[in-house]
Order: C-alpha cells, then structure tokens, then sequence
C-alpha cells in the first residue's frame, strides 16, 4: 500500500513539475523531471519510509544519519544545487548553475509544495521553505540571486505572473 501512494505522489509531482515547466517552454525538461525517482534504489527507499506529508528521503535521513536514495537522486538531477558542488583542493565549490535548472528548481520548489500542501497552499510557501534551510544551501551567488528574485517574485506577484516573468527572463539567458 505505501509502495502505491508513493508511486501515485512522485507521479502527481512529476506531473505538476511538468505542467510548470511546460508553461515556461523547458519541455525536456519538464518530459525529464525526476525519472530517476523511479529507480530500484530511489523508489524502494520512498516506498519503505513513505509518510505523504514531507521527503522519504529525509525520513531515512532522520534514521540512518544519512540517505542513500538522496545521495543517487542528488547526484542525476541538475535542478538540485547539491549537482552543481565541487570538491576541491580549497574545499566544497558551488559551480554556477545554468538558468534553465534555476528555473526548473524554481518549478521543482513550486510543485512540491503544492503537493505536500495540498488545498493549504499559499505563494509564499516555496519562499519560507527556502528561508528555512538557505543558510546550508552551498550555491554560487549569481545561481543563489536568482533563485531567490524567482521566490520573492512569486511570493508578491503570484503564480501566474511569476510563470510570465520567467518566460521573460529567458530570453536574458537565450534560452
């Protein structure tokens, strides 16, 4: 039974992430979103620790110390700042993350509240989640600046023109 309400919540959100993504034009990306969710090791873990409010994967998190499912996810899906870190000779580097997986975490960031809110989801929520683990996030400003400029914007404009202000902004990225 979990391993189906997992299934139907990472497809619902893949859906959503898809929609928005389509309305800004990133159709791979949008057709692309989180496929490796549904791998042995991503799937089994959300299945295992499935709770429907809130990340398997910070349940195992929670357990183990660690997530395994996370490390594989992380690791597959440009759209995660955790992609884009290096490990160098002077420590964790943020490489700048192309405008089109800021955007597509923008999406990511958008779906995923509104499936784990549900009818109690509100514009702000996407920005609140953000503030409250930024101060972890190792991202490279210019990536971190607009990230943030997506959030606030949907936080005083709403969905709808945030979606058209993207679209936008895309052109100064010529993509």
């Amino acid at each position: 039974m979990k391993a189906w309400k997992h299934f139907k919540t990472i497809t619902k959100h893949k859906m959503k992430v898809g929609q928005l993504c389509f309305r800004i034009g990133l159709y791979k990306q949008g057709i692309l979103h989180d496929m490796s969710k549904y791998s042995l090791c991503e799937f089994l873990t959300g299945a295992r620790y499935y709770q429907g409010t809130k990340s398997p994967n910070a349940v195992e998190r929670t357990e183990k110390g660690y997530s395994m499912a996370w490390l594989h996810h992380k690791g597959r899906n440009k759209h995660h700042w955790e992609f884009w870190v290096d490990f160098t000779h002077k420590g964790c580097q943020p490489a700048e993350i192309p405008a089109q997986y800021i955007f597509e975490m923008f999406c990511d960031r958008v779906a995923a509240s509104m499936i784990y809110q549900g009818a109690n989801y509100r514009d702000q929520f996407p920005l609140i989640y953000y503030k409250r683990g930024k101060h972890s996030y190792i991202m490279h400003p210019h990536s971190r600046a607009l990230l943030e400029e997506l959030l606030v914007y949907l936080d005083q404009n709403g969905l709808e023109q945030t979606l058209q202000y993207i679209k936008k902004r895309k052109r100064d990225y010529h993509l």
